[in-house]
């Protein structure tokens, strides 16, 4: 690429995206800092979803220690030669966390691997889909800052909730917003001082139970009074189903299971949930592909670290 790349600027509002930066991927970030969200699982359906629908995309795990995402794509490679399959595949990175001891210099460093990560795709495909840990780092801070959409899966629980908002345990109004909130909120101040078009926030309601609970009824209506007070949409996820774990070790998602590509036998229920993955890729709104090329046959993988100055 020759110009400079930088992050999209944004202003702190929530708004669906109408268009695409020209010449540039459209930056989608799956952020969440609690633990067993669903993050990977969403991550790799929404880019087998948009593949199928003939886009370029690349993927970043910035959860290079657990590296799910990339354990998932790993073995959705050894699947498709294993069986002698095709599986459509994205561009993978894994950008690790810095190994340097002085904060500043560890910041600076990952600051630099995320920008080599994002500059080795953002120029040729469609869409970045960013896989960001389960926990708070400065890394996942940074790439919330890069988001055009950055979408929050969130387990159907006032747990899971309290991510996001302390609620009024009598009246289950909202108290306040919580630290992901605020810190989202940051990170799109810190985009919007460079002006622009803004990012759209989704909230993903995830591992819904098919079951109409009155937790299920409280919890959608504390989400939409929330989401009305810090500006986000809400989108309805996916229903929690073992068919999701059971994949994993193929490498498959429910997608592939219509396309012939292998894996347990297409079920009602299969299908009713490959639904529930086209819901929740058209709520994005995401903007269409620049192209539609047929979709690479294999990834391409790597560490994105920068190469070290030289020496004097």
């Amino acid at each position: 690429m020759s110009a400079a790349f930088r992050p999209a600027p944004n202003p702190a509002i929530a708004e669906a995206q109408a268009a695409r930066d020209p010449g540039r991927g459209h930056v989608l970030v799956i952020g969440n800092e609690k633990g067993g969200s669903g993050k990977s699982t969403t991550a790799l359906h929404i880019a087998v979803a948009l593949m199928a629908d003939g886009a370029r995309v690349a993927t970043l795990d910035l959860d290079a220690r657990q590296g799910t995402l990339g354990r998932y794509l790993e073995n959705r490679l050894a699947y498709a030669a294993r069986k002698s399959v095709a599986l459509a595949m994205p561009i993978h990175v894994a950008v690790p966390l810095s190994s340097m001891s002085d904060r500043g210099a560890a910041q600076a460093d990952e600051r630099a691997r995320l920008e080599t990560a994002l500059q080795q795709v953002v120029g040729v495909v469609d869409f970045v889909v960013i896989d960001t840990p389960g926990s708070d780092t400065w890394l996942s801070r940074l790439a919330h800052s890069w988001a055009d959409t950055l979408l929050t899966p969130l387990n159907d629980s006032f747990i899971d909730l309290d991510l996001l908002a302390r609620i009024d345990p009598d009246t289950l109004r909202v108290v306040r917003p919580s630290v992901y909130a605020e810190a989202v909120w940051q990170q799109r101040q810190l985009r919007a001082a460079q002006g622009g078009r803004p990012v759209d926030w989704v909230v993903m309601r995830n591992r819904l139970s098919s079951i109409a609970a009155r937790n299920k009824r409280d919890m959608g209506d504390v989400l939409q009074a929330l989401a009305k007070r810090i500006g986000f949409r809400i989108a309805q996820g996916l229903s929690e189903r073992v068919i999701y774990k059971e994949l994993f070790l193929s490498g498959l998602t429910l997608l592939d299971l219509a396309r012939g590509g292998g894996g347990p036998a297409l079920t009602l229920s299969h299908v009713a949930a490959r639904q529930e993955v086209r819901d929740l890729v058209a709520a994005l709104n995401l903007p269409a592909p620049r192209v539609s090329p047929a979709p690479s046959a294999a990834p391409a993988t790597a560490s994105a670290m920068p190469s070290p100055p030289a020496a004097g």
